[in-house]
């Protein structure tokens, strides 16, 4: 499910994470060359990311469980 990033902190690894509406957070590391995101670098690059909407995987999995409790 898309959920709007509202915020962004580092965790205990020092890799930066976002806070999204749904109450989950995910990475959202630079690690070229898998990944290049260099905004996240910066205070500048992360507000001009806040409102931009991510796939949440833990809100996709909530919603498979309860497609799988529904079917019981």
């Amino acid at each position: 499910m898309k959920r709007r990033i509202i915020n962004f902190h580092l965790d205990e690894g020092d890799e930066w994470r976002a806070d999204l509406e749904c109450g989950h957070r995910q990475h959202v590391r630079h690690k070229p060359p898998l990944v290049s995101r260099p905004w996240v670098l910066t205070e500048e690059g992360r507000a001009s990311r806040l409102g931009l909407e991510l796939d949440c995987k833990h809100c996709d999995a909530e919603a498979d469980e309860a497609t799988v409790r529904e079917q019981l």
